[in-house]
């Protein structure tokens, strides 16, 4: 019993460290004062001038839809690489392509952003058309998320029963239809979950998009930076209020999809077993 009022503690105290700035942001992005000193009165002001802002609705847009699409094309690819890695024979092979995935999920960021800005200027000496802007930071977002869906999407595989497979073959059926009828229906929370993960990590990277963005394009990441630099601006808390809330929806959402896949699933082997106990 002490124990576990102990942890209750510890966890209260992590959330407390966790929210209370996040809350103390949002706090401060109804005052009218333009600072974060005092108190001053409410106000919807800063909220109105974000919406009144063009250049940052642009930028806005185009971070949700950067997140969207990466997140989608790293979802594709990170699905599908979990299953080559894990329906590899050789071992070995299997374990260095898994090592090759790990490393650049513990590598820095700032080295990953400068790598991938060394590779698109070499790219742009090529061809003289390529210029830094959406297209470097979609490719560069859609790299760094392939290893996140991978891990995500790998455990779901070893959870399922590969009789499954060899029982769809048995009766017939080929490569495509055994993917698409076995192993995706059986992978879906796997790749929910990798494509939340995928999308949070687009939303809010800032170290690779510093790196790649060219003098066009700009991410909510980048501006609130650039724009934190030239001091402080209650603007800043309401957009980041905003985002705030919006990631908030997309947690509640994936919370309330995983929950019905999980009764789904629940239902269907219900069914069996009341099938089985008939037969």
């Amino acid at each position: 019993m002490k124990k576990f009022q102990w942890s209750r503690l510890y966890l209260a105290i992590v959330f407390v460290l966790l929210y209370v700035p996040i809350f103390y942001l949002i706090f401060y992005s109804f005052n009218d004062g333009g600072t974060m000193n005092q108190f001053t009165g409410f106000t919807w002001e800063n909220y109105s001038a974000v919406f009144a802002d063009s250049r940052l609705l642009i930028i806005v847009l185009n971070t949700f839809m950067l997140a969207f699409l990466s997140a989608l094309i790293a979802t594709v690819i990170g699905t599908f690489g979990a299953m080559a890695i894990y329906y590899t024979k050789n071992r070995s092979t299997r374990n260095a392509l898994l090592s090759m995935n790990n490393i650049l999920l513990v590598s820095p960021d700032v080295i990953i952003g400068a790598s991938f800005l060394i590779f698109f200027t070499m790219i742009g000496g090529l061809f003289r058309s390529f210029n830094l802007g959406f297209v470097s930071v979609l490719l560069s977002h859609i790299a760094f998320s392939i290893p996140i869906v991978v891990l995500m999407v790998l455990p779901k595989l070893k959870e399922m029963n590969d009789s499954m497979v060899d029982a769809a073959r048995d009766l017939g059926a080929n490569t495509f239809q055994v993917v698409k009828n076995i192993i995706l229906p059986f992978l879906t929370p796997g790749i929910i979950a990798g494509y939340f993960m995928a999308f949070t990590y687009s939303l809010d990277d800032f170290a690779v998009t510093f790196f790649v963005t060219g003098n066009g394009f700009s991410t909510l990441s980048v501006e609130i930076y650039s724009r934190a630099r030239q001091g402080i601006s209650l603007e800043i808390n309401a957009l980041s209020t905003l985002v705030f809330l919006f990631s908030m929806v997309l947690v509640v959402g994936y919370y309330f999809i995983s929950k019905e896949n999980v009764s789904r699933r629940v239902r269907k082997n219900r069914q069996k077993s009341e099938v089985t106990d008939l037969q």
